[in-house]
Formats: structure tokens, sequence, C-alpha cells
């Protein structure tokens, strides 16, 4: 049996290769390389060897290795010379700048810190030791003016109302109209960085840090963005993404304070439910069934059913998954939907 595969990115898609010949009855099987252009020459008389397993799932190097080719290939396809990243200084930018630079080299990737007033300091410093790690076009740009300007225009409307969400989220939009702003001045493809666990509850700010062309981590769960961390610097020997930003509390620091625990189970938990509700289709009483506290459940079930116009705008990225959201849950926007 000769198996010949398709290789590359193609939008969301994405062929994985390894391609292989099997001898059945001599227990030969040779295999290509996965995620990689290749041209083999078997000869069947001689050949002895068994690699079979080599065209195994190979956990998150395997994911690692899909995402940076289908980036490569996408960025190329639309003829692209550069792309964008806003660098947070939080793990997910940081993953997806690491893998850009992989995928399309540091000169072709420029990253970009857009603090407001209430950004930490140790956000700042870790974006730029980011962008230095990687050898990237690094720049910054506060956007205090930008949003203290759109506060001052909104509020005579906003007269007697209290600061809530809305003002939190003019940060966000801030951000994606200086990243779209670039973009358009230097042709570079905006990447936006929200990863599959945010995406599933809406934690993320449509026309903000939704923004861009292509979304490379979009179908990666949270808990394996930090695996995509480690195995970064563990494959350069060095620190690429800085040791605090994998350490520290994840926050989108659209508050003072603010942590992603505040309205978010944690991230082990939370994806550990997500996993069987999303890509297992599971009920809220099949997931409670699994020892999961009923009350936790069906929070999140709630804010995954209320979500899906978010994700439905979102930009597309590579399915690694079981389940993607845009390909493989074909859910309406406009449904009521019960919690069992």
């Amino acid at each position: 049996l000769l198996w010949c595969n398709l290789v590359g990115g193609n939008d969301d898609l994405v062929f994985a290769g390894g391609s292989c010949y099997i001898d059945a009855e001599k227990g030969v099987c040779k295999t290509s390389p996965k995620f990689a252009e290749s041209a083999e020459v078997v000869d069947t008389d001689t050949l002895s060897d068994y690699d079979g397993d080599a065209a195994d799932f190979n956990g998150i190097a395997d994911i690692h290795a899909a995402l940076v080719m289908a980036l490569r290939d996408f960025v190329s396809k639309v003829g692209a010379k550069k792309v964008l990243i806003g660098l947070s200084g939080g793990i997910d930018s940081a993953v997806v700048a690491a893998l850009a630079v992989e995928a399309l080299g540091a000169e072709a990737v420029m990253g970009v810190s857009m603090p407001s007033k209430i950004s930490s300091q140790h956000s700042k410093d870790d974006a730029a030791a980011l962008a230095r790690n990687l050898g990237i076009e690094f720049h910054t740009v506060g956007i205090a003016e930008i949003v203290a300007a759109t506060e001052a225009s909104l509020a005579p409307v906003f007269a007697g109302r209290a600061r809530d969400v809305t003002e939190e989220n003019i940060q966000s939009r801030a951000r994606g109209l200086v990243l779209m702003a670039i973009s358009n001045k230097f042709g570079a493809l905006v990447l936006t960085t929200g990863n599959k666990s945010e995406c599933a509850v809406g934690y993320c700010t449509l026309y903000g840090d939704t923004c861009g062309g292509f979304a490379p981590i979009c179908d990666v769960y949270k808990t394996d963005v930090y695996k995509l961390a480690r195995l970064i610097n563990d494959t350069a020997a060095r620190e690429i993404i800085p040791q605090n930003t994998i350490d520290k509390p994840p926050s989108a620091e659209l508050r003072p304070d603010q942590k992603d625990e505040d309205s978010l189970p944690p991230y082990d938990l939370f994806d550990a439910i997500l996993r069987l509700h999303i890509d297992r289709f599971m009920s809220v009483s099949e997931i409670v069934e699994r020892g999961f506290d009923r009350a936790v459940v069906e929070d999140v079930a709630r804010k995954v059913a209320r979500a899906e116009y978010k994700r439905s705008q979102y930009p597309i990225g590579p399915k690694v998954s079981a389940v993607a959201y845009a390909a493989d849950r074909k859910i309406p926007v406009a449904a009521k939907r019960g919690m069992e």
C-alpha cells in the first residue's frame, strides 16, 4: 500500500502529510515527514525497517508543527510580507509571536505594545523582553490618550451612568484601532491572539482584541497554550517566552488588579469542562455525572451559549482539534438553549 497525503495549510484546514509505504507481509512501513513537503524514493525490494509509529499523533509537538505550517502557508497564499501582533506581555500573544517568527522569520514580524494607564509594569517589561528574545521589530504605542478622548466624547451620552465593562472595552477597541491603522499603513497582516478557551465563553472584545486576519491559536485551549510556550523554550534551549509570562496569573488588564479567575474557573478545571462540552458535545447533566460541580458547569455552558455571536465573527484559524467552532459546531446565533 502506497499512501500519498496532501500537506499544507489552506485557510482553516491543515493537511498533515505523513505519506507512507506499507508491506504487510514483510511488516515494513516507511513514512515521510509530517507537516513538510518531501519527495521519497522507496526501494520495495530492499526496505526492511518499520517506522510506522512516526505517523502517530505526537501531542503538543504535532500541534506546534501544524500551527507553524498553517501560519506560513496562509501568509504566503494571501501575499502578505509582514505580520503584526499586539504584545500584551501575556502568554497568548507571546506564543503567537514565537510561532510567527518560526514560520516567517524575525524580519517579517512586528510587535506592538499598547499600554493603558492601568497596564502593569511587568506586562510592558515582558512584552519588550519577548521582542528582544525573538529579534523582531518592536514599537510602543500608548492608548491612554485615545481612551481618555473617547470617554470624553461619550461623557454627555453616558451622563449619570456608572462605569462598567463599557469603559473596559474601550481600551481593547483602542488597541484594535492602533493595530488596524499600522496594518493599513505598512500592509502588515494582523494576527489575532485569542485562544479556544476564551473564544468559547466570549472572553474577548468584538472589534478590539478580535481584530485581525488570521487567528493561529483560536483552536488551542489555554492549558495547551502553556504547553506550547514550554515546548518553544525547551526546543530553543533558552528563554524565548519570558518565564514571568508563563508564571504570572493571566489577566486582560482592563481594570486594576483584574485576573481571569475573577470571572472564570481555574483553567485546568475550565478546559476540562470545555473539552467535554465542546469537543464531545456533552450536556450539563452528562458533565455533572462525571463529578463536576453543577453550578460551575451551568455557568460555563451558559457563557458558551451566549458567546456564539462573537465566535461567528472571529477570524479564521487552523483547525487542530477534533471539534473546531466554525467547522464542526453548526450552532445558530439566535437560538434559545436549555442547560440540560
